[in-house]
């Protein structure tokens, strides 16, 4: 192979390498890094990390009103004490001799369906709730349809601690605000609060909940319903830091759900002798 083709050959390799990965988010250059097109250091000091997410995410930057709505999401998911099992598994982990982003890692990878999936799930539900033109059912058509499908659980709507949820109430007042002036369409606000009166037509209250206000709140800013586990994480991720943190300022060693006093319940065979084929 002459030297001509050679330089061909790397020039076709090179240029493989170039589009095995391709990203418009992050161009990464000697002394310097822009972020979808902005400079960093432009961006730093400059705008709130809830902007940084929505313009990593969505790949232009928020208004100063969505920036907001975003920000109360964020803050309102942190943390739910440290009973709720993703904080507590993370606490478990920081007395079993791992490092702290072993368990952070911990509590983040059991946040799925059951717990840590609902916002997400109910930005599906209300996206299906959300009457179209080509769909004259009523919502309580839909909603039982829904049931029909999925059972009789509705994401985002009660809560099997609190009877009203005080984030929810807060971020509620924010959204009504917002709708009020003309910062968010408000649609996806009025569907959510129709459901919330057709399951609490019977007299037992069902409010929404604090994952049903951020389903709201990011379908009415345009998120896709894919990303609004991702979000959730985002903000969930800051109160499992600070609980694993907290338990190894604490100590303590390879400490379980429960004191070493307290015994689980064994359904299993009583004891048995080993057959004489094995030995028994």
């Amino acid at each position: 192979m002459d030297t001509e083709a050679k330089a061909d050959e790397a020039r076709d390799v090179g240029e493989e390498v170039n589009q095995w990965w391709r990203s418009s988010i992050t161009r990464i250059e000697p002394n310097s890094i822009r972020l979808r097109g902005y400079p960093i250091e432009q961006l730093i000091g400059s705008i709130s990390f809830p902007a940084v997410v929505w313009l990593m995410t969505r790949g232009e930057l928020p208004t100063q009103e969505q920036a907001r709505l975003l920000e109360a999401v964020l803050v309102a998911g942190v943390d739910h004490g440290p009973l709720a099992p993703s904080l507590a598994i993370a606490r478990m982990a920081a007395t079993c001799g791992v490092g702290l982003n072993n368990a952070i890692a911990s509590g983040v990878n059991v946040l799925g369906d059951v717990h840590g999936g609902a916002g997400e799930q109910c930005m599906e539900f209300l996206e299906q709730m959300m009457v179209s033109p080509d769909d004259d059912a009523s919502l309580a058509d839909r909603v039982d349809r829904y049931r029909e499908e999925h059972g009789r659980y509705i994401p985002g709507f009660g809560h099997r601690y609190h009877s009203v949820d005080p984030r929810a109430v807060r971020i509620g007042a924010l959204l009504e605000e917002a709708a009020s002036q003309g910062a968010i369409g408000g649609d996806v606000l009025r569907t959510a609060k129709a459901v919330e009166a057709h399951l609490s037509r019977k007299g037992r209250r069902v409010p929404m909940n604090i994952d049903g206000i951020t389903a709201v709140v990011l379908l009415e800013l345009g998120f896709p319903s894919a990303l609004g586990r991702g979000i959730f994480i985002l903000s969930r991720s800051v109160g499992i830091c600070a609980h694993a943190w907290e338990q190894f300022q604490q100590g303590g060693r390879i400490k379980g759900p429960l004191p070493k006093g307290y015994r689980y319940n064994y359904e299993g065979p009583e004891q048995r002798a080993l057959p004489p084929e094995w030995g028994g």
